[in-house]
């Protein structure tokens, strides 16, 4: 069976970054079971995986903005640190909740002075070329509960009322 939209798809992957500096992987853990085509993954490794089936090894090459998007200095700001009185232990490499003009969203914390706070809302994989090496373990129909529900469930359901 191909991948295809509405397959669960369960993979192995290991993901470096252009300079082949490992960022993420799988083969240490537990598989990454996703449906195909609900936007779970990265658009660049979803178009990837189309027609692949189990047992296929392969390596992809997604260009930044096919992964977490380009880099924008627009989402760099320095904030006063009066705004976060109440947060104690606010160190370089915080994640934080902000509010903008698209809603809600995660920055993190880039510097800290006496006075300035300096956040970044870029993913922290913004920018970056991404190599992914992926192994094929499972290919099958999503079931009509799963593509209802957005994710693939274990044996029994997935254990939470929708």
């Amino acid at each position: 069976m191909k991948i295809a939209p509405n397959k669960v798809v369960v993979m192995h992957y290991a993901v470096s970054d252009s300079e082949d500096t490992l960022i993420d992987s799988s083969y240490d853990h537990s598989p990454l079971a996703v449906i195909h085509g609900t936007g779970y993954l990265i658009p660049g490794l979803e178009d990837a995986l189309l027609d692949h089936v189990v047992g296929d090894k392969f390596e992809v090459e997604v260009a930044a903005d096919q992964a977490y998007g380009e880099r924008h200095d627009g989402f760099v700001q320095k904030v006063p640190k009066a705004m976060f009185a109440e947060i104690e232990d606010l160190d370089v490499g915080t994640q934080l909740r902000a509010s903008t003009d698209e809603g809600e969203q995660t920055v993190i914390v880039v510097e800290v002075s006496d006075d300035e706070i300096t956040v970044d809302g870029n993913h922290p994989l913004a920018g970056i070329d991404l190599k992914f090496d992926v192994e094929i373990l499972e290919v099958r129909d999503a079931t009509e509960e799963e593509i209802a529900h957005g994710h693939v469930h274990s044996e029994g359901g997935c254990g939470h009322n929708h």
